[in-house]
């Protein structure tokens, strides 16, 4: 079949969403499917030493087609700007997919959020008679409402265009998934979606990257944290992670003098994370830039346990991604997450950490206390975690589910 993915994030910007649908590109593509990707130009989440490249707008990589999209500003500009500019996406897109794409095409997936890049999925459905399949990691506005950024009578309007847009969207769409359960039932419940509509699609991970790693590449020493108990966090901060919350656990354990929270990453709330450990004068927590998805596995691999944090006032069952990354690279997990979150089942079923709610400070301080004292468990709770990840969240399990929507 001829398939296009559509999503706004894409390698070589560094995200859980953009490797997840690098590894589904290249899932189709080995079960010999013909595969593009449209995708937005690269220059917000890059790895150092990518900053200022010139990227391709057409490129063949290992047989995938990719089509990038400059846009207007996207990402680190005020919501009402990054709003606007996300109206403008499915027009830019579906200009660019009929420049580069003159052949039939049998399927569009298409990522959502943002939810107006979905748009795009219709425009493609009716232009080249495609199955329009919409992949739903987080429900917007909804999420948006919930963390505040769309509070108060002036946004009641803002409100209303995008649940008009998203009831649109779900009725262009031919099929809609979601990543898990609780969120299926959701979308069934709260926003009217027929059941027979919508089903449940795990999240994938490719598990290689993180076996075997033959370089020597040492970011414990790189980052002068040798002989230090670190919990690790790699990717995108956003209002959605609430990692306030964190610095204040981590202000709570400051006794404990050789434990660390290392964050790798960069997003709009970076500088009210680093005002929250200025004004707490937090010395156990540490900030540095992305690394590149190929130095991500040895990242991880070479600190203690993965950390993930949800705000709690996210109301969606939304499970990061960064759980199923932890996963592969056989490392115990410690989240705080929102009530609602998938997240605490997906961690009981695999064995593999502790998950609280992520407005309870004084259960959040307790449990990272009681991670960082049994350190004999660690080893087995990443075992636990990297068989899950093996027996069930699988780039090919995935795909053979997600064929058949297409017929």
């Amino acid at each position: 079949m001829k398939i296009l993915i559509v999503a706004d994030v894409y390698p070589p910007e560094v995200s859980s969403a953009a490797n997840l649908m690098k590894e589904l590109a290249e899932g189709l593509k080995k079960k010999g499917h013909n595969v593009w990707v449209a995708t937005t130009y690269p220059k917000y989440y890059l790895p150092k030493e990518l900053e200022g490249q010139k990227f391709e707008l057409f490129s063949d990589e290992n047989g995938i087609k990719v089509i990038r999209v400059k846009t207007t500003p996207l990402k680190k500009v005020n919501f009402i700007i990054r709003g606007v500019s996300q109206l403008f996406l499915p027009f830019l897109f579906f200009f660019k997919i009929k420049k580069y794409i003159h052949e039939k095409l049998d399927v569009a997936i298409v990522y959502s959020p943002p939810l107006p890049l979905a748009l795009t999925g219709g425009m493609i459905k009716r232009y080249y008679k495609a199955k329009f399949i919409l992949s739903i990691q987080d429900i917007f506005p909804q999420n948006a409402i919930d963390l505040g950024i769309l509070s108060g009578w002036k946004y009641k309007p803002v409100i209303w265009f995008f649940e008009w847009l998203e009831k649109k969207i779900y009725k262009e769409a031919d099929k809609i998934t979601f990543h898990s359960d609780g969120g299926r039932k959701f979308l069934i419940e709260k926003k009217g979606v027929p059941a027979e509509k919508i089903i449940t699609l795990h999240n994938w991970i490719d598990i290689e990257p993180f076996k075997n790693l033959s370089q020597n590449i040492s970011f414990r020493k790189k980052f002068g944290l040798n002989g230090k108990f670190v919990f690790v966090f790699g990717g995108i901060m956003g209002p959605a992670q609430g990692l306030e919350f964190m610095v204040r656990v981590a202000k709570n354990v400051s006794d404990l003098k050789d434990l660390v929270f290392l964050l790798v990453g960069d997003g709009t709330e970076k500088p009210k994370i680093e005002k929250e450990i200025n004004d707490l004068n937090v010395k156990n927590v540490i900030i540095k830039p992305f690394v590149s998805k190929e130095e991500y596995p040895y990242l991880v691999k070479d600190f203690d346990v993965g950390f993930v944090c949800l705000s709690g006032n996210n109301k969606t069952s939304f499970v990061p991604g960064k759980i199923l990354g932890y996963m592969a690279a056989g490392k115990p997990i410690l989240a705080f997450l929102n009530k609602e979150s998938d997240g605490f089942v997906a961690l009981k079923e695999a064995n593999c950490g502790y998950a609280v709610n992520a407005d309870n400070l004084e259960e959040a301080e307790k449990i990272t206390r009681k991670i960082y004292a049994e350190k004999d468990k660690l080893k087995e709770m990443g075992e636990n975690g990297f068989k899950y990840a093996s027996d069930n969240l699988t780039v090919g399990a995935v795909v053979e589910k997600l064929e058949k929507s297409f017929t």
